[in-house]
């Protein structure tokens, strides 16, 4: 990675504060303070179940369920880890390093998957490995009786979920090795380092911070999981909280195991920070774009099957099944209830991302305005929300909006028109849903915001006070039309994760609000895979337009 050092004008723009100083309270300040402690909220709500525990409930989860539940979890992760982080690095450095037949569509086909939720490739999957699905029916109609391994199964969990997150750390491995440069291997080889000890003594350690945080965000992603786990019917915890919540009907019970899968996530994410902290590194050459070493037949071949073997099973076979399937149940299925569903999907989505472009430009734009370290620590609690799974936002934003209701209910006397006291106002709103997808994604909105933020220079700020402008007016007559392209990101990439998100939905919708995701998950909790396609495809679709949008920018 560049060691950039800071620039004069940055340096001259850095104030200088005391040991005892506070920095001036603000509006900005205040704003950035309040989206962090609307945050911090859930996550403190969470922990405080222990203060109050359910001895019997606990009792019986901590005799029956936690020890299957930290077991399953361990190998899933376990797993993941492994094939995300095989699959992801041999890929990207086949297509950033390697001149192949192919390469050049590989490079941003392989991104593709994306595009599709790992609860959609697991029920394809599934019908297609099954032992009565079309493949297994083949092979034993060409070889005879076949005992093949069973797709239902914690190999089958880890498959899947490796196909569905490889691309986390293909794309930032890539663009690892991208800056690299050919200069490396080149310098290895005149120490007398073959391409392959090359890869391994050189290549791969200079990127082993960008594998590990791509690797990192696929394992939060995979502790996350709802629907590909409840698909396999493989118990981790975000099942185990949902029917804590809706079979026990304990909301502690849900806190406090929602709290021992956060602290899962915090320890995942201090490992990766402390793992790549005291590490250095500096960018070696020019761009691996410039000059790629050119395979020889046989291994172009291995290369070319290797990438299309990984496409074909993460993205192009389950899109041909979605789509035959889809085909056989329009006849049957397509009625008013599928125009609903995708109406409330498409109104939740917009709203969130709607939302989340708006806090997360603020978050952005305060510490432009007001730089402290108030305001930094402000950003990095305000974007933890992404590390938290969506079963633990949804126990942890339900319990304060519930009592919230009551305290409104009690204080203004509400009821009903015909006089009956109200018992929601806030709880089972659409309100809930909005405020935990917010929290939730609010770090994918402000990524591309920030970004675009920084690249613009100090100068033209400078330029347009003299002219007059205030705060309010430089936002908004000369940041964002600069900013068009970073809010377009933050509200396309925010708006298809709310598209595919599954477990807020389910446990926070109000009550007959069923989106395309709920759907799905309602479809393949029966097996019925047919009906599950129709939802599945009009999800895929929406996620392939950010999908195609990241490619083209990462060969830009």
């Amino acid at each position: 990675m560049p060691n950039i050092s800071p620039t004069a004008e940055s340096q001259s723009r850095t104030p200088s504060v005391g040991v005892l100083a506070f920095p001036r309270l603000t509006g900005w300040h205040l704003a950035a303070a309040a989206v962090a402690l609307v945050v911090l909220i859930p996550l403190a709500v969470t922990f405080a179940a222990w203060l109050r525990p359910q001895a019997e409930i606990m009792g019986h989860l901590a005799e029956f369920v936690l020890p299957e539940l930290l077991l399953n979890t361990f190998w899933l992760l376990l797993g993941v880890g492994v094939g995300v982080g095989v699959l992801g690095v041999s890929l990207a450095w086949l297509t950033a390093m390697c001149d192949f037949p192919g390469r050049a569509i590989f490079s941003w086909a392989l991104l593709l998957p994306l595009a599709v939720p790992a609860y959609v490739l697991a029920f394809v999957l599934i019908g297609l490995l099954d032992f009565s699905g079309p493949i297994q029916t083949a092979l034993r109609g060409v070889f005879g009786p076949l005992a093949l391994p069973p797709i239902r199964s914690r190999g089958g969990v880890i498959l899947v979920m490796s196909l569905a997150l490889y691309p986390y750390v293909y794309l930032i491995a890539r663009n690892a090795f991208q800056s690299q440069g050919r200069a490396a291997m080149e310098a290895a080889q005149t120490l007398g380092l073959n391409r392959w000890r090359g890869f391994f003594k050189v290549a791969l350690p200079m990127a082993r911070p960008w594998i590990a945080a791509g690797v990192a965000l696929a394992l939060m992603e995979t502790l996350a999981d709802f629907g590909t786990v409840s698909t396999f019917n493989y118990d981790t915890f975000t099942t185990g909280i949902y029917k804590a919540w809706f079979s026990l009907f304990s909301l502690p019970a849900a806190s406090q195991l929602a709290s021992i899968l956060i602290v899962f996530v915090l320890l995942l994410v201090l490992a990766e920070q402390r793992q790549r902290a005291p590490i250095k590194y500096i960018a070696v050459g020019r761009s691996g774009d410039q000059r790629r070493m050119r395979l020889t037949r046989a291994q172009g071949a291995l290369a070319w099957s290797l990438c299309f073997v990984v496409l074909l099973a993460a993205f192009i076979a389950p899109m041909v099944q979605l789509l035959l399937w889809a085909k056989a149940a329009i006849a049957t299925d397509l009625d008013a209830r599928y125009w609903s569903f995708l109406g409330h999907s498409l109104w939740l989505s917009s709203l969130g991302a709607v939302t989340v472009a708006a806090v997360a430009l603020l978050l952005a734009y305060a510490a432009r305005q007001r730089p402290s370290a108030l305001v930094r620590g402000a950003q990095r609690i305000a974007t933890l929300g992404y590390a938290i799974p969506g079963a633990v936002l949804a126990v942890g934003v339900f319990i304060p909006v519930a009592w919230l209701d009551e305290q409104l209910i009690a204080l203004f006397s509400l009821t009903t028109s015909t006089g009956v006291p109200l018992t929601a106002v806030l709880k089972g709103s659409l309100f809930v849903v909005v405020l935990a997808y917010a929290i939730r994604f609010l770090a994918v909105g402000f990524a591309p915001l920030d970004a675009g933020l920084q690249r613009i220079t100090r100068s033209t700020d400078d330029a347009a006070r003299v002219l007059g402008c205030t705060p309010t007016t430089l936002l908004w007559r000369v940041h964002l039309p600069i900013l068009r392209p970073s809010v377009f990101a933050a509200l396309a990439l925010s708006f298809v994760d709310m598209m595919k998100e599954m477990p807020i939905t389910l446990m926070t919708r109000p009550f007959g609000w069923d989106t395309l995701a709920t759907r799905v998950f309602e479809m393949t909790s029966e097996g019925q895979w047919q009906p599950a396609a129709l939802p599945s495809v009009a999800i895929v679709v929406a996620g392939l337009f950010p999908v195609i949008y990241l490619a083209t920018r990462g060969e830009k």
